[in-house]
């Protein structure tokens, strides 16, 4: 694949991405409005039928790009899967991005709540040395969730990408 192709490749991959990273984008602010309605079993039900629904369409959306990618490049598995792999980076990367920006900037004390019911739940079960090392996790963690989800995001959709791809292309290995 020469320079351009693989340049144009990123291109495409990155407009992608921007849809599946939209996705799971829009499942994020479903699930920090869903928990306002107060009631736990429906808050439940909702939020694990919004988990299948975003589930179902990123994996409805990769199967869409790949089999596009793979009419347009012969049917090549190769080279449908790194389109996957492309897409898979390009929308982790957005995800990722925005979770962080959104502990870091809009809700700064997301973690800092959590950390703070999770003390208050466990003080009687925990010795104080186990609590304060927790305290001291509160500050990292938006980092942690960053390159958790990124390489979460970026393992399911590689995964997913090279089954689909072997589905849609019936030759080669895409891991050569």
């Amino acid at each position: 694949m020469s320079e351009i192709e693989q340049k144009s490749v990123w291109s495409e991959a990155g407009r992608t991405g921007l849809v599946l990273g939209g996705i799971s984008i829009a499942y994020f602010l479903l699930t920090i409005v869903v928990p306002k309605i107060g009631n736990a079993f429906a808050v439940s039900v909702i939020s694990f039928l919004l988990w299948g629904l975003k589930l179902f369409l990123c994996i409805y959306m990769l199967h869409r790009f790949l089999k596009t990618e793979a009419a347009e490049n012969g049917g090549e598995r190769k080279r449908t899967f790194r389109y996957g792999m492309a897409i898979a980076v390009c929308s982790a990367l957005l995800y990722s991005g925005f979770c962080l920006a959104w502990t870091t900037f809009v809700q700064p004390d997301f973690y800092a709540d959590a950390f703070e019911a999770a003390i208050q739940m466990y003080s009687g079960f925990m010795p104080q040395e186990t609590l304060d090392m927790m305290a001291n996790m509160e500050s990292s963690m938006p980092t942690l969730t960053f390159f958790t989800n990124l390489i979460w995001c970026w393992l399911f959709g590689t995964v997913a990408s090279a089954i689909i791809s072997s589905s849609i292309c019936k030759q080669d290995d895409p891991f050569a």
